[in-house]
């Protein structure tokens, strides 16, 4: 939980200890991360609890509201339900999930983490039990903090905080039908639709954002002290915006990022940071994925505005822009010391999809120091994630229950107290704070997969259960990690990120293919001697409802020792979609992002339909 209040001064005693550097089991660390997730529960616990410590909670939730808010999740290591932080952490495990889906299924996680997000999402959906109306908060910090207690045993106030539209709360909704967005994509495959429900929350949700503007924290007061919305609505308008083109690529809202992005900052501001309060730099990650992806249309002025700012955002991760993040001595992140790991998965989960994004078009970053590989933005990430498995000076992790070294006195109130199954002695608000809260032991439950807040600026850490800043973990923490394990874990670099999302069943059935057309190349028609060569090959195929799919790769090769400009190429029998082209007529020519092709350089451009391959031949261009 985010706080804003003061604490005394821990004094931290520095272990000059050599790193513990090694080898480390990301595909562990994932299945730990996810099982977190069920740690933080609210409700009626399902027969497939896996976290078998935990219990039913929060049961009469929005009862006296007259709605049923049953559900969701704990935030921290408290008993609230804070919407703010709950909906972007449904967002991030979801874009975790659309990114790298196929190596969690490969590693038997796709199911769990699926089932992560609908936890949340089921929650959400009843939280928004009318168009205009949204529910953000169950319970109060204030109330909550005065009681250490297990969920299961709950004395504090439950009341239930809204928004509507006479106390509007526009960074609430859109984040809420970011959340409803991404998680469609995720569901689209499995559960249609459960998808459909998804997505049609999340038109309402944003429709009621931008037509009824507010700060949520000024409706909801009792979160200005918890999660306050320091960055205003604007990033979240915008996040929704492009979680809702991705999801139903309806050009509406492709059409309000590029009228917006302006006046709302998307392409003003230059950011260090992207967590749950300021979503700007993930914003202009996706925008920058369009543009990559040649949807920017008329838009792609400011979308290249976006693009710069994105950049701005990943060099700055790798000192090499003109302002970077601080590092620990030890090489961590470092933006603040109350839970400063929040930012450090989310920024890492964004260099890594760049990273795939670039790599996926064959571009490069460009920095103030020079332009930079995309496998150093992955590099980075890495980095990160090694530290905090243990790779530091203190050689803790910081992942709860992975490794040998890792907290034991975690500030959490149901890991600290020992469990209702255990002894169902009832116990009471400060009853807690006295038999359990000082308690100078580990904690009775461990809570496996949790991220803590991490250690201060100098790699100090102290493991004590009143040391907050430090020893409480978050959902928001570990989200954003799911994706980025789920990559490292997959052990190589074979990711096109630019094709569309097609997140796989978490048990797909085996079925005999069809057979496959033969992969053919098609010539550019000029003479043998062109200064242009076309290779066509399918890369990939699969089966949907009764018919097969290919997805076809095509690289043009500049073979001159010109640069090549004014590219025009003429492509007929296609009957599908394609990804790395401009079309402008009945021509297509380079990508948004590229104007030219140096002399020895590739471009590749994809399509995906149900046909044999199509006809790709060039029309005209210029030698320069």
């Amino acid at each position: 939980m985010e706080k804003s209040m003061s604490m005394a001064p821990l004094l931290l005693m520095v272990l000059c200890l050599p790193f513990a550097l090694g080898w480390h089991d990301y595909n562990q660390a994932l299945s730990k991360s996810i099982l977190f997730f069920e740690a933080q529960r609210s409700g009626y616990l399902p027969h497939n609890q896996r976290v078998t410590w935990r219990a039913n909670s929060g049961l009469n939730d929005g009862k006296a509201s007259g709605v049923d808010l049953v559900g969701g999740y704990y935030d921290a290591g408290d008993n609230v339900k804070f919407g703010l932080p709950m909906a972007f952490t449904i967002t991030m495990m979801s874009w975790s999930i659309i990114e790298y889906g196929k190596p969690m299924a490969a590693n038997g996680e796709l199911g769990h983490a699926m089932e992560a997000v609908k936890w949340g999402t089921d929650y959400l959906i009843k939280a928004h039990p009318e168009p205009y109306v949204l529910y953000g908060e169950v319970g109060d910090g204030n109330t909550d903090h005065y009681c250490w207690q297990r969920p299961e045993d709950m004395t504090t106030d439950r009341h239930a905080y809204k928004i509507d539209p006479s106390n509007p709360g526009s960074d609430l909704a859109g984040e809420t039908a970011a959340a409803m967005a991404a998680a469609s994509i995720v569901f689209r495959r499995s559960n249609p639709a459960y998808s459909s429900e998804l997505l049609h929350h999340a038109y309402q949700l944003f429709d009621f954002a931008d037509k009824h503007r507010g700060k949520y924290d000024s409706s909801i007061s009792v979160a200005q002290k918890y999660y306050r919305s320091v960055s205003g609505y604007n990033d979240e308008l915008l996040w929704a915006a492009a979680w809702l083109y991705q999801a139903s690529n309806n050009q509406y809202y492709l059409n309000y990022l590029g009228k917006n992005g302006d006046s709302m900052g998307g392409t003003g501001w230059a950011m260090t940071e992207f967590g749950w309060d300021v979503k700007y730099a993930g914003v202009q990650t996706l925008v920058a994925k369009f543009l990559m992806q040649g949807k920017a249309g008329m838009h792609a002025p400011v979308f290249e505005r976006y693009h710069q700012k994105a950049e701005h955002f990943m060099c700055s991760l790798i000192g090499k822009g003109t302002r970077n993040v601080q590092k620990t001595p030890g090489g961590l992140m470092f933006r603040q010391r109350w839970n400063n790991m929040q930012f450090v998965t989310s920024a890492s989960f964004l260099a890594t999809v760049y990273s795939d994004y670039l790599a996926s078009s064959r571009g490069t970053l460009r920095c103030a120091a020079g332009n930079v590989a995309p496998t150093q933005l992955l590099s980075f990430a890495k980095s990160q994630v090694d530290y905090l498995l243990g790779d530091n000076p203190r050689g803790t992790s910081y992942m709860v229950g992975y490794g040998n070294n890792f907290p034991r006195q975690v500030h959490h109130r149901g890991s600290s107290i020992v469990s209702i199954k255990v002894d169902s002695k009832f116990i009471a608000c400060r009853q807690g704070y006295a038999a359990w809260y000082t308690r100078k032991a580990s904690d009775p439950n461990v809570l496996t997969g949790a991220v803590v807040g991490g250690p201060d600026a100098y790699d100090n850490f102290a493991d004590e259960r009143d040391n907050y800043e430090q020893t409480e973990p978050a959902t928001y923490n570990n989200a954003p990690l799911l994706g980025i394990l789920a990559r490292l874990g997959s052990g190589h670099s074979g990711y096109n990120q630019l094709l569309p999302e097609a997140v796989p069943v978490p048990k797909p059935v085996a079925a005999k293919p069809k057979a496959e057309p033969k992969a053919k190349s098609t010539p550019n028609p000029a003479t043998t001697s062109s200064p242009i060569s076309i290779q066509q090959k399918m890369t990939t195929s699969w089966n949907d409802k009764g018919r097969t799919y290919y997805r076809y790769s095509i690289v043009m090769t500049n073979k001159s020792s010109k640069t090549l400009k004014d590219l025009k190429l003429s492509i007929s029998k296609l009957y599908g979609p394609i990804w790395g082209l401009t079309k402008s007529g009945n021509s297509y020519g380079f990508p948004t992002y590229l104007n030219s092709l140096p002399a020895g350089k590739s471009l590749e451009f994809v399509y995906i339909h149900a046909a044999s391959p199509a006809d790709v031949s060039v029309s005209s261009y210029n030698l320069a």
